[in-house]
């Protein structure tokens, strides 16, 4: 597990054992994730996300607490998969950074709660498989449009971007931190230490 520029979100890479039947691989690894970020990742909810070459899902979060933490792996093709500070008062408040998951070295990316996450399919068809922290709550769960300029998130500009229609109206970052849509950095540590001493997060 390596830490990402922004805190609250790493890229776990696995060991690939292959043969002539095929490959193995452990994508994910609870002992490593515990040791990275100092506590158990409740396993929820599991998704799996089929999107076609274009798709853009995201830029999504959850209130906190608590929050929706999610472990994100893609099972075929490839996706670009960001991260997206929204913590406000968070030294890194509205920077992104980007990671390539594909089936190929079969990465996955933890990402904390309160922070913002959206991926685009790369491929004809992209299989992504993520598992989450906290079961989906509608009146929790919230969006920041992932073509705002002020976020700047750099898409492959030879892809042409599809977005939901809840996506395509979601509103820019600026809109969401003046609606106080957005998570408070000092609640996100003061959530992630409670989680790390192992009380009810609530």
């Amino acid at each position: 597990m390596k830490e990402l520029s922004i805190s609250g979100a790493y890229l776990y890479t696995p060991a690939i054992h292959g043969d002539e039947r095929g490959t193995f691989l452990e994508w994910f690894r609870a002992d490593r994730l515990r040791e990275a970020v100092g506590h158990d990742l409740n396993l929820a909810q599991g998704n799996l996300s089929i999107s076609r070459r274009g798709v853009i899902r995201g830029v999504h979060f959850a209130e906190v607490p608590p929050g929706q933490a999610k472990f994100v792996t893609c099972v075929s093709g490839r996706v670009m998969d960001v991260v997206v500070d929204i913590r406000v008062g968070s030294p890194t408040f509205g920077r992104w950074q980007s990671v390539e998951l594909n089936d190929q070295e079969r990465q996955g990316v933890y990402v904390g709660e309160g922070l913002g996450h959206a991926f685009m399919a790369l491929t004809d068809q992209a299989s992504v498989v993520y598992v989450c922290s906290e079961p989906y709550a509608p009146s929790r769960e919230h969006g920041i449009h992932p073509l705002d300029p002020a976020v700047g998130i750099v898409w492959p500009q030879d892809v042409e971007p599809l977005l939901s229609p809840k996506d395509s109206v979601a509103p820019t970052l600026e809109e969401a931190r003046d609606k106080g849509l957005l998570p408070v950095y000092d609640d996100c540590v003061a959530y992630y230490a409670r989680l790390r001493g192992g009380r009810p997060a609530v």
